[in-house]
């Protein structure tokens, strides 16, 4: 007969097997997350051409970096994007998801509609708004003149390109986002709806009462996370406008590629690379620091 498994021993063989059941995923993960961002740490160290072997140059690729002139102008370019999508994009996502929440009927046809441009091919998308965009023919300018606004550059003026492309990159994700916020809405119990109205809360009363307190945690979370996605801004103005008109979309992450793959500069390239990093990451520790996301005390 066999001795009992003392229950530590049972523990600790249940703990092993699953870190084998996570080793495939560790090792994916360490492969295409870890190893880049060290790599892209060591390049801003080294004068690097592909084929042949690094040289290691200090501090040289940062100090290139800090006094590139077109640094000053990439970076208040997307400080402007990340505020105009604070400033349009960031509460769109929540007015649908309450607005749809307080629809009765038809609902499952609204979170498609909404969830739709999510799934749209990106090229196709880019086609759509290049069209929309056109000074000429395009669908914005059609419907300015309905209201007796006279046609606007848009992608070709300077004044306008950044509130064009946050127009068009919160239209193809904000839906996305709404569905999180309705996941939340659906964990909120129908008594305290039931309570507001019974306390006279009409419809803003309720959304004031009941369901701006129940999507306070996911907003926090999801601020923070929209801050290090847009800051990390790259795919629209390289599509739509290839960093014009005269610079005036070219954001940091532009700026890393053009380095890169225009230039074949990748040390500058991983120098400033290695510059976002940090001051996202600083970013988001200040932010859980002085938020109810961080655990206890602390992060």
């Amino acid at each position: 007969m066999k001795p009992p498994k003392s229950p530590a021993l049972a523990k600790a063989v249940d703990h092993s097997l699953g870190l084998v059941f996570l080793l495939p995923a560790l090792v994916v993960f360490a492969y295409f997350q870890w190893y880049p961002i060290l790599f892209n740490f060591l390049l801003g160290f080294q004068q690097y051409t592909p084929g042949y072997d690094p040289v290691w140059s200090g501090w040289s690729n940062f100090g290139a970096v800090l006094t590139d002139p077109q640094l000053p102008q990439a970076a208040w370019n997307t400080v402007v994007f990340v505020v105009l999508c604070l400033i349009i994009g960031y509460l769109v996502p929540v007015a649908a998801a309450v607005m749809l929440g307080e629809v009765r009927r038809g609902k499952g046809f609204f979170r498609l509609a909404i969830y739709m441009p999510r799934i749209i091919p990106g090229i196709a998308l880019y086609i759509i708004w290049r069209w929309i965009f056109d000074p000429q023919f395009g669908l914005a300018n059609q419907v300015l003149g309905l209201v007796g606004i006279g046609p606007q550059g848009w992608l070709l003026d300077q004044n306008q390109v950044m509130v064009a492309l946050v127009i068009m990159s919160t239209w193809a994700n904000f839906g996305g986002t709404a569905i999180l916020y309705m996941a939340t809405l659906t964990s909120v119990s129908t008594e305290l709806y039931e309570a507001a109205e019974l306390d006279g809360a009409g419809f803003w009363g309720r959304i004031r009462a009941v369901t701006l307190p129940s999507l306070s945690s996911t907003m926090k979370l999801l601020l923070i996370l929209q801050l290090i996605g847009t800051f990390q801004v790259l795919q629209e103005p390289f599509v739509m406008t290839g960093g014009g008109p005269a610079g005036a979309s070219t954001t940091l992450m532009y700026l890393v590629y053009n380095y890169a793959f225009v230039n074949a500069e990748f040390g500058k390239a991983g120098a400033l690379g290695t510059l976002i990093f940090l001051a996202l990451l600083i970013l988001s520790v200040l932010y859980v620091r002085r938020s109810d996301l961080a655990v206890g005390k602390g992060v």
